[in-house]
């Protein structure tokens, strides 16, 4: 068995968690990257028409060892175009996101071959790649579903994708943040909003909630930050007129390093995400010194304790009361490293190459 040092990137939407996901491999593994990459638009079209792109990329043999894909490859496609060179090399497939758990507009409807995408895929990769168990057990999950509606048919393939899945965290870098200088605990809570302005982020009941707590003088003061887009909720555009004596900042920062000095301002973290696959954002609040206050369900029981869980969105508001009232220091630079090590390369490196290695 020898450790791959060539690899080929195939990578259809080279943007957001994707993009960033490749930059820390390619910073923390002992590998060569070759990128075949289009921008992060148009997510429905990358999935329909990036695998015949793609082939026609490929076509003088490459010195590459193996194939990493996103979930964004039509792999089976891009399988039957492809060059008999590309088929005879090892391919693996990382699920970011899978899209039986993908949240879908209110209006929109589910598009049942999206999911059939990911279901090929995953029978035609040699190794898969999940960033959380939440993420697997969701897509095994539609898997037997989608199996059990074919009429003509008896297909049972979930134990053999089972077989080559493997749980890989995203890795995160977390030394730019433990550098910055420790800030003083504020007077009063200081709560970070850091996830993308968008439906399945449930921003509805965060900051109803928060209107709610600020009329009743709760005292708090509030970060929004995160990426909005053409179709972010109107009701982003209420909030800083409605909480505008409570905001510390409000809007996207492009710059990392304010972005993270942003960060290590807050003292609490919150998630009222209806759906989240892993959470980079937290970790790296976390990381900052916010205590997390994150629902009981998702990806978020693998990674932290049930103390800083809630059960449901009918306790959130009660429970909010009571840490806002209660005024947690930030965390500890030992506890917010304890909290976090499971998502840092030191730990996550090892891992990686394991997975690699053919």
């Amino acid at each position: 068995m020898g450790y791959c040092r060539n690899i080929l990137v195939l990578e259809p939407y080279f943007g957001g968690s994707h993009k960033f996901f490749l930059q820390q491999l390619a910073e923390h593994l002992d590998l060569n990257f070759l990128q075949i990459t289009l921008p992060a638009r148009k997510w429905k079209w990358r999935m329909r028409f990036a695998a015949p792109w793609i082939a026609g990329q490929l076509g003088q043999q490459l010195d590459v060892e193996a194939v990493l894909c996103s979930t964004f490859v039509d792999v089976a496609a891009l399988r039957g175009l492809a060059p008999g060179w590309f088929n005879r090399l090892p391919l693996l497939t990382y699920f970011h996101e899978n899209q039986f758990a993908y949240p879908v507009q209110v209006q929109d409807e589910r598009d049942f071959h999206f999911g059939l995408t990911n279901y090929l895929t995953a029978l035609a990769s040699d190794r898969l790649g999940f960033n959380s168990r939440f993420n697997l057990d969701t897509f095994l999950a539609g898997c037997r579903a989608m199996e059990k509606k074919a009429p003509d048919v008896r297909l049972d393939t979930t134990d053999q994708i089972s077989q080559k899945s493997t749980i890989l965290p995203p890795g995160l870098n977390f030394s730019e943040l433990d550098l910055l200088p420790e800030q003083q605990p504020p007077s009063c809570p200081v709560i970070v909003w850091n996830h993308r302005w968008e439906h399945d982020k449930n921003p509805e009941l965060f900051f109803h909630t928060l209107f709610e707590l600020a009329d009743e003088g709760v005292p708090f003061k509030l970060i929004v930050v995160g990426q909005s887009f053409q179709r972010s909720p109107a009701l982003f555009a209420e909030i800083p007129g409605r909480l505008a004596s409570r905001l510390s900042h409000f809007g996207y920062v492009a710059d990392r390093t304010a972005y993270l000095q942003l960060l290590k301002q807050g003292t609490l973290i919150i998630s009222t995400a209806s759906h989240e696959f892993y959470g980079l954002s937290v970790l790296e609040a976390v990381r900052a010194g916010c205590r997390p206050f994150l629902p009981n369900r998702l990806s978020y029981p693998e990674l932290f304790e049930p103390a800083y869980l809630y059960d449901n969105d009918q306790v959130f508001k009660e429970r909010l009361r009571q840490v806002l009232l209660e005024n947690h220091p930030p965390l500890s630079p030992s506890k917010r490293r304890a909290l976090t090590a499971q998502g840092s390369w030191p730990v996550l490196q090892e891992q990686y190459e394991k997975w690699l290695t053919f």
